[in-house]
């Protein structure tokens, strides 16, 4: 928005102050200042000039020669604008004269005849686009004046950037309301309700079916003379960046620039039925707007109608073609309303039509300044377009909209900014900007839409405070501020041990496609679907990690880097729970290892198996203290379907391990083995756990013993490793599977584990008959409980 200084000391004297005063207000009160712009700054050397003659030029048909005075003496000009007669005050360049584009203006001699300098129009000077004709300036102008101060191109206009959430600030008077309060100068608007209130006006009437979309519409009328608007007029709008076009629609857009209140003028004449009815659009409905494009409507849009119900504007956004004003107006019907914010914005948004009107509605313009722009309107209607304004106006706001009361406690505001305000100075720093205090109550006026909280208003108070001069103060409170959350924390450890067992984080994104899933092995049915992905062919909320892990596997894998190892912790999605609305969410940590797991250097690398993956699952049951984990050997979708496994916790299933089925490998394009894991950590977070414990360490010599067994393919390392420990008892300090050989002189669907198995004591060295006892112990449990045979 773009705000003349001129026009804002209209309503508040600020006198004294400076412009850059006033920028650095303006920022500090958040209407950041993104420009000053002083449109007088280029022009230089241009002056009030009467014509005293024009005569043709004795070489061209379409040029002419101008005597003018400029009060200092006379000079001929060459001008080829059609429109200059004798008797004209216009701006002259005289030679010397510097216009916009740094133009220097020189004394040049055209068809024969020398110009001693140059006649301008609005563009030349700057002013828009006209360049049609010479600018005319008012008659009563003293020659020899400089332009720039009959035009008040001395002037300074702040361009501003308003956020959404102030719509009061979308017009002169709101800027200066705010500049007011922050001076301290006074502030003075004239508003005025239109009266007497009539059913009808002149026989027009106006009909709201849809009160909820329009819960105001003001509606006044009178009879017009169309013209240009007076040069005053049009040198703000212009200075507010928009483009004059006839004294009526100028004045509306006038209004609108000044009070951030949008009006629209009909031609009474060019209206069917002489009225308005405000109604919802019929879906595929059609209108063309003022721009000469037909938009296609839907049920959600709001339409401004003639009385017989035809379609004439789309409401707060653009008026239609049909009932526009023009030349030949004489009667005109004018429209002040308060259209619903969020509805404007839609049809905005869906239309892809966006204007001035609509940039205030869809903030939320005030609805009690309806009546009062509209009168605005109609006084300066009566000045600038010799309007006879019918007697009494029409307003349909049947359940008016009042002020807003919030609690505003005193020692909240001092708590939050940290400063020691009294009632007093509270109210004495809100009520310039209309806010009253009442007790511990407050009273909002109806432009402010944006404060509807306590701690809204806190804002208020910081603002006119400035938040430079609210001294830094440490916040105190009994509640713990910072740290982490015990669960955060187990995240972070579960994490830790994935990075040091050297394996990657990565992030992706929560969107698959059903081609995804369908490549890793999942069901594609009962899933939750976006409506407006980022990508159309990935619409789906994931409802696993493995999908997208193994994605990035195979991404590697194709440029060139075959043995990774990634993990991701992150959420996951699954149907709503019975009686929700929104889908369950969990959170999630998959990994997974490709192709070779590396040894000491020394020793080649091999393929990586199951056992990789389970070692790091036991690392993470033992850091998180986990105290009932198993594996469950089990058919697992997207799995080998012998070397997988479902995760038991406390006996409840919360994840799956194994390799990944060759299926999967070969839609990913995947050679080598893949093993892989996921885990619901919520699940496990909240699962028994045992309680971190010291144990001393023991000073004599541990005894090693290993052991291979020939089990079933079936049965799960895991199972026996668990038989062992339990046979060990006390004396057993650690057991763990080391080897695992596969091969056909073993038998059929036979494989061979081996485990290592340390033995020590807390007060002695164990001798060679209590290891040897130890190990028959450990072997006989294992052969009596899996048919396992030893193997020597």
């Amino acid at each position: 928005m773009r705000a003349p200084l001129s026009w804002i000391r209209e309503f508040t004297p600020l006198e004294g102050i400076g412009v850059e005063a006033i920028a650095d207000a303006l920022n500090q009160l958040g209407l950041e200042v993104e420009g000053i712009d002083e449109p007088g700054r280029d022009v230089n050397g241009v002056v009030a000039a009467r014509i005293l003659d024009v005569v043709p030029h004795p070489d061209a048909d379409r040029i002419r020669l101008a005597d003018v005075d400029f009060g200092d003496g006379q000079l001929r000009v060459v001008c080829g604008a059609p429109d200059i007669e004798a008797g004209m005050v216009v701006p002259f360049a005289r030679v010397g004269a510097v216009l916009p584009g740094d133009f220097k203006i020189e004394r040049r001699k055209i068809r024969g005849v020398v110009s001693e300098g140059m006649l301008c129009s609005a563009r030349e000077l700057g002013l828009g686009d006209d360049h049609d004709g010479i600018l005319s300036l008012p008659a009563d102008a003293a020659l020899g004046t400089d332009v720039r101060e009959i035009l008040g191109l001395d002037d300074a206009v702040f361009d501003l950037s308003i956020t959404p959430n102030r719509p009061d600030a979308m017009g002169i008077v709101g800027v200066a309301r705010e500049l007011a309060a922050h001076f301290g100068s006074s502030f003075s608007v004239d508003e005025h309700e239109p009266k007497p209130l009539l059913d009808e006006v002149t026989g027009a009437h106006v009909l709201v079916e849809a009160p909820d979309c329009c819960p105001r519409f003001v509606a006044l009328a009178a009879r017009v003379v169309m013209g240009e608007s007076p040069e005053w007029m049009r040198r703000r709008i212009v200075l507010a960046g928009m483009r004059p076009i006839s004294n009526v629609v100028d004045v509306t857009n006038y209004v609108m620039l000044e009070r951030g209140r949008p009006l629209h003028a009909y031609d009474l004449a060019k209206l069917p039925g002489r009225g308005i009815v405000v109604r919802l659009a019929a879906d595929g409905e059609k209108l063309t707007t003022l721009d000469g494009v037909e938009r296609t409507l839907s049920s959600a849009d709001l339409l401004i109608c003639d009385g017989d119900r035809n379609p004439q504007g789309i409401a707060g956004i653009m008026g239609g073609a049909a009932a526009e004003v023009s030349d030949t107006t004489t009667e005109i019907l004018l429209e002040s309303a308060y259209f619903e914010p969020s509805g404007i914005a839609l049809t905005s948004k869906r239309l892809g039509l966006r204007s001035e009107a609509s940039a205030r509605f869809e903030r939320g313009v005030d609805p009690n300044n309806a009546g009062t722009g509209a009168a605005r309107a109609m006084e300066l209607l009566v000045e600038v377009a010799g309007a006879v304004p019918a007697v009494g106006a029409i307003d349909v706001y049947p359940k008016p909209i009042g002020r807003k009361r919030i609690t505003v406690r005193t020692e909240r505001v001092n708590a939050l900014l940290g400063t020691s305000l009294s009632r007093d100075e509270i109210a004495a720093y809100l009520t310039p900007l209309d806010i009253t205090l009442d007790g511990s109550e407050a009273s909002v006026p109806t432009f402010r839409p944006d404060l509807e909280r306590e701690i809204d208003l806190v804002e208020e108070v910081a603002r006119r405070v400035g938040l430079d001069n609210i001294v830094r103060t440490v916040p105190s409170s009994p509640a713990k501020i910072g740290g982490l959350s015990s669960r955060q924390r187990d995240r972070r450890a579960l994490a830790d041990v994935l990075v040091g067992a050297g394996y990657d984080e990565v992030y992706t994104l929560p969107l698959l496609a059903p081609a995804d899933l369908a490549s890793a092995g999942l069901e594609t049915d009962g899933l939750i679907e976006v409506e407006n992905p980022l990508r159309a062919e990935e619409s789906i909320l994931r409802p696993a990690l493995l999908p997208g892990l193994l994605r990035s596997v195979a991404y590697n894998a194709a440029h060139g880097t075959l043995d990774v190892a990634l993990f991701e912790s992150g959420t996951v999605f699954g149907p709503p729970r019975a009686g929700e609305s929104l889908p369950a969410e969990r959170h999630a940590v998959a990994f997974a290892r490709a192709r070779h797991a590396r040894r000491a250097p020394h020793e080649p690398d091999r393929d990586v198996d199951v056992y990789d993956a389970t070692a790091v699952l036991n690392a993470i049951a033992q850091e998180l203290r986990i105290t009932d984990i198993r594996l469950d050997a089990a058919a697992v979708a997207g799995f080998h379907p012998t070397r997988a496994a479902r995760i038991l916790v406390d006996g409840r299933e919360v994840g799956a391990i194994g390799e990944v089925a060759a299926a999967v490998a070969d839609a990913l394009s995947l050679a080598g083995p893949i093993v892989a894991c996921e885990i619901d950590v919520g699940a496990v977070l909240e699962s028994a756990r045992t309680d971190r414990m010291s144990s001393p360490v023991s000073r004599f010599p541990a005894s090693t013993v290993d052991l291979a067994f020939v089990v079933d393919d079936r049965i799960p390392a895991a199972a026996l490793q668990e038989t062992l420990a339990a046979a060990g008892g006390e004396l057993l300090e650690n057991v763990a599977l080391f080897d695992v050989f596969r091969s056909d002189a073993l038998g059929a669907g036979k494989v061979s584990l081996a485990f290592s198995l340390r033995f020590r004591a807390l007060d002695r060295t164990l001798t060679d008959e209590e290891v040897s006892a130890l190990r028959q112990k450990c072997i006989d449990a294992v052969v009596s409980a899996h048919g396992a045979e030893l193997r020597s």
